[in-house]
């Protein structure tokens, strides 16, 4: 028989999860928030239709209802009421149940709106609950997040909170621009810890972001375990290694997994990245026999780049390629592998098309698809790879032809998405190459627009990177990071109509109590309205 779940038996499952989650003594009364509307939420939504009527008020005896027999649905159902539990004090059971007769926000799979596609959600606020609705557990996942910020700041806190849960009424429909909404983070000029990976992911899921690029290999030091060169992270990885020899460290393959699947559970793919045929010192300095005449290049500290080189026309190379990309796929379950190729300025044009027309297939070979730095498009008429733009110019001849082949691009301007990039001139991080990055300059572009001849059609997605010259600690990657992530996050989710300074800085200062809440080490940027 199928057991019901009747009224008394639910208010039975609120009451024995209460005392588990109120602590003896409630925090003091906060100051009143500023009301929320359906459109104070970043990215911004692309529909929102507000209903100022019908509003919802979490309480004590609130459930968090899942699709009956989604495992997916309901572990997003059990992430949400951990975010949700510590401020409010409420229990929020979560039940995998068809129905309740009490105020419930719900997360279903299917039945919705038909614009939703594979990643958006539809989310309706009543009197009698919330409902997310989504295709996919994706979808699910980025509609909790809305939700999140559509509750006070304060949802933020630790320790529950004296205030009104309330959640505005209306409906929003929403999905995103495009597919590929990216973050990198560089490991090699400074490596950064898994608890550190694992903390930005977590900020970046809260704005929709899908991937996260790790710059694993680079002049500076070698991030990834190789069983079949284990000296790659042991030397190369090793004490000494990293700018300024202070940034020494390396994931194992079971750290880089763990990076993965706390990502992937948050709807984030990770994407690898061994930079090659230049970027290498690292591994030529730890192996001699990768240098064409057999002698170890010494360490590499500066920041200088473009003097290394693998030897192109030695089998040995490619042997070392192919054991380093089939290793890291097997462990790799997302679709891409980055193949760097940027700055390879001692590599020869010829040796450099030679290089990469091994190397390209060799990713096909262990079943991912290619990306590399927009140089990659001079080597190779393949449709398949992605090309990543980062070049500070709005002209681009050999990526344009390669987009008329059918590459896709993401969009990278240094000078617009580069996160370690200054703010200003006094900025005590970053570096200052490609220009001086406001909030205003990160928000201020289009991907569409950006490189003459590729438009929206060839355009897969954006991606801010962050590089790891100047950066020493998590509080560093978030300085650098935000505000100016969640800026490139809205280009890549919301609808060009929606784009808008005004609002847009507006809904960025209301994110300051969250972030405080969160410990989150922002810059307060003199452009944004800081609540």
């Amino acid at each position: 028989m199928r057991r019901r779940h009747t009224p008394t038996r639910l208010l039975a499952i609120a009451a024995l999860a209460l005392p588990l989650i109120l602590p003896a003594t409630p925090a003091p009364a906060a100051p009143p928030t500023p009301a929320r509307h359906l459109s104070d939420v970043i990215p911004a939504p692309a529909h929102t239709h507000p209903d100022a009527h019908n509003a919802f008020r979490i309480t004590p005896l609130t459930v968090i209802r899942t699709t009956p027999g989604s495992t997916a649905a309901r572990r997003i159902g059990h992430q949400l009421a951990t975010t949700l539990r510590p401020a409010t004090g409420h229990p929020l059971p979560v039940l995998p149940v068809r129905s309740t007769p009490l105020p419930e926000i719900a997360l279903l799979l299917g039945g919705t709106d038909n614009r939703i596609g594979q990643e958006g959600y539809q989310l309706d606020v009543t009197r009698r609950g919330v409902t997310i609705r989504a295709n996919t557990p994706a979808g699910l996942f980025a509609g909790t997040q809305t939700l999140r910020q559509l509750l006070p700041a304060d949802i933020e806190a630790p320790t529950p909170q004296r205030t009104t849960w309330t959640i505005p009424g209306g409906r929003i429909i929403d999905y995103p621009r495009f597919a590929y909404r990216g973050a990198m983070l560089d490991l090699a000029r400074h490596f950064h810890t898994v608890d550190e990976i694992t903390a930005y992911v977590d900020l970046l899921s809260q704005y929709k972001i899908n991937y996260l690029h790790l710059h694993l290999t680079d002049d500076q030091g070698w991030r990834i375990q190789i069983d079949s060169w284990p000296r790659l992270t042991t030397v190369g990885g090793g004490p000494g290694t990293g700018v300024d020899g202070v940034g020494p460290g390396y994931l194992t393959k079971a750290d880089y997994q763990a990076v993965v699947a706390h990502a992937a559970a948050r709807h984030i793919t990770i994407i690898p990245e061994i930079d090659m045929p230049g970027h290498t010192n690292a591994a030529q300095s730890t192996y001699p026999e990768l240098n064409c005449d057999g002698v170890a290049p010494p360490p590499r500290t500066d920041i200088a780049v473009g003097y290394s080189s693998l030897c192109i026309n030695d089998e040995l190379t490619y042997r070392f390629v192919e054991d380093v990309i089939r290793e890291l796929a097997a462990i790799t379950p997302g679709p891409f592998l980055h193949i760097g190729g940027d700055e390879a300025h001692a590599t020869t044009d010829e040796d450099y098309r030679t290089f990469m027309n091994r190397v390209l297939p060799l990713v096909a070979k262990y079943g991912k698809r290619a990306s590399g730095w927009n140089e990659i498009t001079q080597a190779d008429t393949s449709t398949d790879h992605v090309a990543q733009f980062w070049g500070t110019g709005t002209t681009n001849a050999s990526l344009v032809a390669a987009t008329a082949r059918g590459t896709k691009v993401i969009m990278s301007p240094a000078n617009k998405a580069y996160l370690d990039m200054k703010y200003n001139a006094n900025t005590h991080l970053g570096l200052r190459w490609a220009g001086l990055i406001e909030v205003s300059d990160a928000y201020g572009w289009d991907p569409a627009t950006r490189v003459t001849g590729i438009g929206e059609n060839a355009i897969l997605g954006v991606e801010a990177p962050l590089w790891s010259e100047t950066l020493r600690t998590l509080d560093d990657i978030e300085y650098m990071a935000f505000p100016r992530l969640p800026a490139i996050a809205e280009l890549g989710w919301s609808p060009p109509a929606s784009h808008d300074w005004e609002s847009f800085r507006t809904r960025l200062g209301e994110q300051a109590p969250r972030w405080r809440l969160q410990q989150v080490n922002f810059y307060p940027s003199p452009q944004v309205p800081w609540l």
